[in-house]
């Protein structure tokens, strides 16, 4: 029997690459936030550099559960989240900053600000009041057809430890995850369209969002006088099978209440094997193809790999394969899983972060580790 995600998080804790990083003990700090302290915990474990510690006891986010309705596929749930975590690091440290879900943004609000903007016919039809109309989509007039371009707002706070040994908000970062294209059904038929929206369109209204939402949240009194992020999200369609990606980003300093200028982020996500992998990443594509091939050598039973990858400024940092075959026995799970640890520390580039999962219909059977900057590999066998 299989011991599940609890034995699946434990292998990744233990094949983090790097050595966990730990300190004599947990250290206890005074958080003050809203004018209220309490004592908390950062803990002394760190997995790597590239994780945030969390302060403890952990706190959810106010709007949690929104995303999952909100968004159109699991793949975009999950970038959603980590990349944000990316864009953070560009200006909050995992060495100075702890992450803590989003406190200052309800469900309520978020929920009401995911709304088209109404009319002042559409509010008294709805029985609303003028202060109810915050909606950051467009109006949907009579005869009109205007995409709902925001999708969701995820919110991430970052805290800083001061010499006092209290914690402080030291910054929020919000993402704005935006539609990439609209969908429009003819009830009198029963036909649906799917139109794309340009990015020049979704840059512009998202930096048009963007500048209201920083108005807004710069109106609580707690995030005044913190730096703000606010990322921009490409969703992917909802039959697609990859993720979407942060394509553009803005800092703003403490008390200031407009933005400025936009970095772009250039992030993407391809499917192995798919054209689009093969016609942009050849050199790539064909040390996956290498890896098939060898697979099929030793195991020719087995019955697929994928595997889907981040570029980051065109370059591959991170993939995930996944080997599904046909259960056989212990023996010969293990005796595959050592061979493919030998062709992933043979074969991949010193510079990608891979991970391999073996599947069978029974569910993980190993999972294989490379970290970037490293040819070593990690094997963990599940029980």
């Amino acid at each position: 029997m299989k011991k599940g995600i609890s034995v699946a998080l434990s292998a990744l804790l233990l094949l983090g690459g790097c050595a966990p990083t730990f300190e004599k003990q947990d250290q206890v700090v005074q958080e003050n936030q809203d004018s209220k302290s309490k004592k908390a915990i950062i803990p002394s474990f760190q997995i790597s550099k590239e994780y945030y510690k969390t302060m403890l006891p952990y706190e959810t986010s106010k709007t949690r559960g929104v995303v999952v309705n909100d968004l159109g596929s699991r793949y975009d749930i999950n970038e959603l989240e980590s990349g944000l975590t990316r864009v953070a690091q560009k200006r909050f440290s995992t060495d100075e900053y702890f992450f803590k879900e989003g406190q200052f943004l309800s469900k309520k609000t978020v929920d009401s600000w995911l709304q088209r903007k109404y009319t002042s016919e559409q509010l008294k039809e709805k029985e609303l009041k003028e202060s109810e109309n915050v909606g950051l989509n467009p109006v949907q007039a009579d005869g009109q057809k205007s995409p709902i371009y925001l999708a969701h707002i995820i919110e991430h706070n970052y805290l800083m430890k001061k010499e006092d040994d209290k914690v402080q908000l030291g910054g929020v970062v919000l993402g704005l995850a935006l539609n990439s294209v609209q969908y429009e059904t003819n009830l009198s038929v029963g036909t649906r369209t799917v139109k794309s929206i340009s990015n020049d369109v979704l840059k512009q209204q998202g930096a048009s969002i963007a500048n209201e939402v920083l108005k807004r949240i710069r109106e609580k009194n707690e995030l005044q006088n913190v730096p703000v992020m606010i990322a921009l999200y490409k969703q992917t369609p909802k039959e697609q099978v990859v993720p979407g990606h942060f394509f553009a980003y803005t800092e703003v300093e403490p008390n200031e209440n407009t933005i400025q200028n936009w970095e772009g982020i250039n992030e993407d996500h391809y499917l192995f094997p798919s054209p689009e992998a093969a016609d942009n990443h050849p050199n790539d594509y064909q040390v996956f193809n290498d890896l098939k091939t060898d697979i099929e050598n030793y195991f020719p039973v087995y019955t697929g790999l994928t595997g889907q990858a981040l570029y980051q400024n065109q370059k591959l940092s991170e993939i995930n394969f996944e080997v599904a075959l046909t259960y056989q026995g212990k023996s010969e799970t293990i005796g595959f899983a050592q061979h493919l640890s030998t062709l992933i520390k043979k074969q991949m580039p010193q510079s990608w972060n891979v991970e391999l999962l073996i599947s069978s219909s029974y569910g993980p059977e190993a999972l294989i580790v490379k970290k970037k900057g490293s040819k070593e590999t990690y094997l963990h066998i599940y029980e």
